[in-house]
């Protein structure tokens, strides 16, 4: 009986398949080239960072992601609090998820135009940017302090010239 019952299900189920359409992949890619951010490429923006905050006379601490939301690199200037980094990451995590500037995205939910960062552990205070190259996301970076966006935006500027853009611009 149950080698019955498994010879009509299978007898059932092929003619559904047999209706379907099948899908021509040799038209479409069946692999993408993305690009990422290297550690010496998050080094290089923290480094920035931390030269536009000497400049500034600033104390700040900052968080690189790659594309994926995976930490790069931190770095606290000396004298600063003991959450930065925490509160930079949870910045750069914002920045990533919602592919915009953190500044944007508190104007979005201060307008209460959409509230899902509110409950969707997102952290949408100013600081972060994504990173954009060439038109493709490779990461954020997030940054805890009084002029975090301006941080960012000069370090990126400073390692990506010419090729990234964010909205922050």
């Amino acid at each position: 009986m149950r080698t019955i019952f498994a010879g009509m299900t299978l007898l059932l189920l092929a003619p559904l398949h047999a209706q379907q359409p099948r899908r021509s992949t040799a038209a479409k890619p069946t692999t993408r080239d993305i690009k990422i951010i290297s550690s010496a490429g998050a080094r290089a923006l923290a480094d920035a960072c931390t030269a536009w905050a000497e400049q500034n006379k600033q104390t700040l601490a900052m968080a690189i992601l790659d594309w994926g939301g995976n930490l790069i690199e931190s770095h606290a200037m000396e004298g600063a609090a003991a959450n930065s980094i925490d509160t930079a990451l949870l910045k750069a995590k914002s920045a990533l998820r919602w592919r915009r500037p953190t500044s944007e995205t508190n104007k979005i939910v201060r307008s209460g135009e959409n509230l899902a960062p509110t409950f969707m552990n997102d952290f949408p205070q100013n600081g972060a940017l994504p990173i954009m190259v060439n038109g493709q996301m490779i990461g954020a970076m997030g940054v805890s302090g009084v002029d975090g966006e301006k941080c960012a935006q000069a370090a990126i500027d400073a390692v990506f010239p010419k090729q990234a853009t964010s909205s922050a611009r």
